[in-house]
């Protein structure tokens, strides 16, 4: 009995949180910041910028809703239920599906890379479809969130894509949201005020392709490596905090580069270095076969071994061989 009062006791709203009165709500949900989970993940300095909160006001907030949330120690059982809300899209094709463990998944950063005319941006066109089916195709019912910074994305590729899986086309238009980043700095900034719109659209996915371009053309030579990785090291921190808040899917893209010391193997490798690496939860290299078959490789997974599937890219979309 004394557990159901405690429960009735635990915030269950911004309101209900120490130091947050009907204002601070109101401008905390004006910033995109919508639910105790937003509040939970957030630093003091971002509720101190937005809200106008003192440090020790934001850090009574933070870790009033990290409680009320139980974001504490818990048992790997525990963990294990809470993974049961983890969906997963399908890429289109059951060989690539199963080799990254039933379709990319939420709460997770999906990591695309290869050369180009690969294709990635195919991939990415058709996540932004698939996610708009039905959990029993598939899909989880929702909108996608596009980041294009390379102007890549095509709307006419969508209606084709759309109607091979049986949606409108408009319709289909209509549920994906694009925003064109036009410097590294833009592209932080749509990253980051991406989650004023998640839960009013329905947004299950978010991409970004591709996730390196800017930041490559902007940071040239060796001076500007450690101020480059900085930024890439926050913007993905952004990333993996939406894919977490709010259980939803991050697709992004990569080049490569060659690596012209290597002379066994396949000598090119992703940009980005060890910051891209250590935050993908999956890795997936795309290279070209014959015509329209494309190879996949899975290179990094937390539980997955390394593997390959062979997929094509046709006028219906991706497709098995």
């Amino acid at each position: 009995m004394a557990e159901t009062t405690d429960k009735k006791d635990k915030p269950q709203k911004l309101e209900d949180l120490p130091g947050v009165g009907p204002t601070t709500a109101e401008k905390l949900r004006e910033a995109g910041y919508t639910t105790l989970e937003s509040v939970a993940v957030a630093s003091p300095a971002e509720l101190m910028e937005v809200a106008g909160l003192g440090e020790g006001t934001a850090l009574k907030v933070i870790n009033a809703a990290r409680e009320a949330l139980e974001m504490s120690w818990m048992s790997a059982k525990e963990l294990l239920e809470k993974r049961g809300i983890v969906g997963r899209i399908t890429t289109g094709s059951k060989a690539l599906d199963e080799l990254i463990g039933g379709g990319v998944e939420t709460q997770a950063i999906t990591e695309f890379y290869g050369k180009f005319g690969s294709g990635k941006t195919q991939v990415c066109h058709q996540l932004a479809v698939n996610v708009q089916l039905p959990y029993e195709k598939g899909g989880l019912n929702g909108s996608a969130l596009y980041i294009d910074t390379e102007n890549t994305f095509r709307p006419e590729r969508i209606m084709q894509m759309a109607k091979a899986v049986g949606l409108d086309p408009e319709q289909a238009l209509e549920n994906i949201y694009v925003a064109r980043a036009y410097n590294s700095d833009h592209q932080m900034v749509l990253a980051e005020k991406a989650r004023e719109i998640v839960q009013e659209k329905n947004i299950k996915l978010v991409i970004v392709d591709s996730l390196t371009a800017h930041f490559r053309a902007e940071y040239v030579g060796r001076g500007a490596l450690a101020e480059r990785q900085q930024k890439l090291n926050r913007h993905i921190h952004t990333l993996q905090k939406l894919a977490d808040t709010y259980n939803i899917a991050v697709v992004v893209t990569n080049q490569v580069m060659a690596k012209p010391d290597m002379f066994f193997g396949d000598p090119t490798e992703p940009v980005g270095g060890h910051v891209i690496g250590h935050a993908a939860t999956y890795r997936i290299y795309i290279r070209k076969s014959k015509g329209e078959k494309r190879i996949a490789r899975l290179v990094d997974s937390p539980h997955l071994p390394e593997g390959e599937a062979v997929f094509r890219v046709t006028m219906n979309g991706i497709e098995d061989e």
